[in-house]
């Protein structure tokens, strides 16, 4: 497993992208805490990370590589903009989804909805850079505490990860859940 720097990641970026296709699963930072990723259309990268975390029926939310994707593959209706518009930021939009092929089946089992983010972070601009959705769900077993440090890390999960990007510890919360499948929006957790 290797561990890289912001700096390293970009210099290995090219090579990354090729991990990542080939179904490699790693731990990336966010705007709030440490997550766990794959690429969302992968299905047996997906499944990596269901057995990693022993969470095998709730589904995963998905770092989005641009607001234009969300439109392209979500329902959005005039108050889902608005929380769009507040994008990048701490926030997973629960959406409809209209296009089910724009992520494997197994990141949400064939719900008509789809956890949504783009972080307030440098990762998402890499990940519209890799041009697919990237699986994002906390670093930790289900059920357990979350990422926020390297010294937190379970050591079950570290033996799976490919690479972590790691940039210090982290002080924030998962993001705040906001369900916008009816009209009217419904914020989950603060």
């Amino acid at each position: 497993m290797d561990i890289l720097t912001k700096d390293e990641f970009h210099v290995k970026f090219d090579d990354i992208l090729i991990n990542i296709e080939e179904g490699h699963i790693f731990i990336h930072p966010t705007d709030t805490i440490y997550g766990i990723g794959c690429d969302a259309t992968n299905k047996d990268a997906v499944r990596k990370i269901r057995d990693v975390k022993d969470r095998h029926e709730s589904p995963f939310s998905v770092i989005a590589p641009s607001k234009e994707w969300i439109f392209e593959n979500c329902h959005v209706n005039e108050k889902a903009k608005e929380w769009i518009d507040k994008l990048p930021g701490g926030y997973t939009l629960i959406f409809k989804l209209k296009n089910k092929d724009c992520i494997a089946a197994n990141v949400n089992f064939d719900f008509d909805s789809l956890g949504v983010r783009i972080p307030d972070h440098w990762f998402s601009e890499e990940v519209s850079k890799i041009g697919k959705p990237v699986v994002t769900t906390s670093a930790n077993k289900s059920g357990e505490n979350f990422m926020t440090s390297l010294n937190n890390l379970n050591s079950d999960i570290q033996k799976y990860i490919d690479f972590i990007i790691y940039e210090d510890e982290k002080h924030g919360r998962p993001s705040t859940i906001v369900d916008l499948r009816e009209e009217e929006p419904v914020v989950k957790r603060r």
